[in-house]
């Protein structure tokens, strides 16, 4: 079975804040200040903008295929939001994987939706709920109590929104590294700077830790022995290691000697 991990970081969607509110004589930093005004406004305090008005930068993923261990950035970082969607999508056209997420019910899937809806970006395997593949009218994507994607946070919830809790407290709890390097809304000033390559070893972090604790998960339910528990563990250690990154060696050092995230 293929396991695929995944975590998206955005930015506001200035072009279509430009056209939205006509905006057409601003640059793109105040463009973003007049749409995190409107939404503090439609909201009470909160800036956090509506799905439809991300835009996806980075899109990282853990990729657990058999014995092999992969974690990565799709695309280069100077790549286009359409080629990083398509090759999420071509991802899940290739090997039909089990998605794990932290809130991609809730968050990432739709901003994904929206964005493939707005490059059309056709994804037939992950719309699929039993026209194509009878097998999917049972078990798909799209549906919230299907396991083709496991949003860990819906799931350790109850499904329940004032039981819902960040990923970084859990991961933490559960002695892994948490949030590394910078948080969710630093991300728009990182891109600002031209610090891409900061949001992508960022969001890898991210997917890591989601990962951790899908292993936990798989723990609790049965899934895995407390031994495969342990070797999938290893595993991941292994190939941090090997990849020799500084990011991702500093996420194994915080992991090995317990210096969790005080985010």
């Amino acid at each position: 079975m293929n396991i695929f991990v995944f975590d998206i970081e955005t930015v506001p969607d200035v072009e279509s804040g430009r056209r939205l509110y006509q905006l057409d004589e601003l640059d793109d930093k105040n463009i973003a200040r007049v749409m995190f005004h409107k939404r503090s406004q439609e909201t009470g305090g909160s800036e956090f903008l509506r799905h439809h008005l991300h835009r996806i930068v980075a899109i990282s993923v853990v990729l657990c295929s058999a014995d092999r261990l992969k974690v990565w950035s799709l695309g280069e970082s100077d790549a286009g939001e359409a080629e990083l969607v398509q090759r999420f999508f071509d991802g899940i056209e290739r090997f039909s994987p089990t998605l794990v997420s932290w809130n991609g019910a809730g968050f990432d899937l739709p901003v994904i939706h929206y964005r493939s809806l707005l490059h059309g970006i056709a994804a037939p395997r992950y719309w699929d709920t039993g026209r194509d593949d009878r097998d999917f009218k049972w078990n798909n994507y799209l549906s919230r109590y299907h396991e083709r994607h496991t949003d860990l946070m819906d799931v350790l919830s109850g499904y329940q929104p004032r039981a819902a809790a960040r990923l970084d407290e859990i991961a933490s709890m559960l002695g892994f590294p948490g949030k590394m390097g910078m948080s969710g809304d630093k991300v728009w000033d990182s891109y600002q700077a031209g610090d891409i390559e900061g949001i992508r070893n960022y969001c890898e972090t991210d997917v890591l830790n989601t990962y951790l604790v899908y292993l936990r998960f798989e723990l609790i339910r049965g899934h895995l022995s407390s031994k495969h528990y342990e070797k999938a563990c290893q595993q991941v250690r292994d190939e941090l290691k090997q990849a020799g990154k500084p990011h991702l060696t500093e996420f194994l050092q915080a992991w090995q000697t317990g210096q969790v995230s005080s985010e």
